[in-house]
């Protein structure tokens, strides 16, 4: 008899693209009985260190589809509500945000919906990832105890597996976020998580 699936989920806790799929991820788990496991990563290290081309390095009308249209027409298709925009804390140093999911997950915590609820704060109410109030708060709303997760996310502990989760993706090949596995097998953008399923349901009947 198969054991039950896993994905493993490489993602940075302020992508909009991981933000639109984290719900379907969450309940496509749900559905099929599969657990997913969580890899916060660095993207920027990740993207460096495997040749992918920055942001900055990308022409302007690439970036105004990318933030733009691109993300209006998943959020109608998801039925998720983001600003209109690039949120205002967008680009500064999310590493506090990352391993505070991390370390609710090093906590024993089931962090699916902590982590969906973090990526919706970021695009929907504009919170800022580097502010530790902002950050105990979401896990507040979740029933997860804040100011422990985020002692634990200053840890050498923390930042440790936050650095392997990134060299992790490094050796996988990963080149953005959010990027899945099922088994071997990688699926980059939330826009395949149809085959992410598909994956799952034949590992379940023994077929994968």
């Amino acid at each position: 008899m198969s054991s039950p699936p896993s994905i493993d989920y490489f993602y940075a806790a302020h992508s909009v693209f991981a933000y639109l799929g984290s719900q379907r991820l969450n309940d496509m788990a749900e559905e099929i009985g599969a657990q997913i496991v969580h890899h916060p990563m660095d993207l920027h290290q990740v993207m460096e260190e495997v040749g992918s081309s920055s942001f900055e390095a990308r022409s302007k009308a690439h970036i105004r589809y990318f933030f733009g249209r691109e993300i209006e027409l998943w959020s109608k298709q998801r039925k998720l509500p983001w600003m209109g925009r690039i949120p205002t804390h967008h680009h500064k140093d999310y590493t506090l945000a990352n391993q505070f999911l991390i370390a609710a997950q090093q906590q024993g915590h089931n962090i699916d919906q902590l982590s969906h609820s973090l990526l919706r704060a970021h695009w929907v109410d504009d919170i800022d990832l580097t502010d530790e109030a902002s950050l105990t708060a979401v896990a507040s709303r979740v029933g997860i105890d804040g100011p422990s997760v985020l002692h634990q996310a200053q840890s050498d502990a923390t930042q440790e597996t936050y650095q392997q989760n990134t060299q992790a993706a490094i050796q996988r090949s990963v080149f953005g976020s959010p990027t899945y596995f099922v088994g071997g097998d990688m699926f980059y953008g939330q826009d395949r998580l149809h085959f992410v399923e598909q994956a799952l349901i034949a590992h379940s009947v023994g077929l994968g």
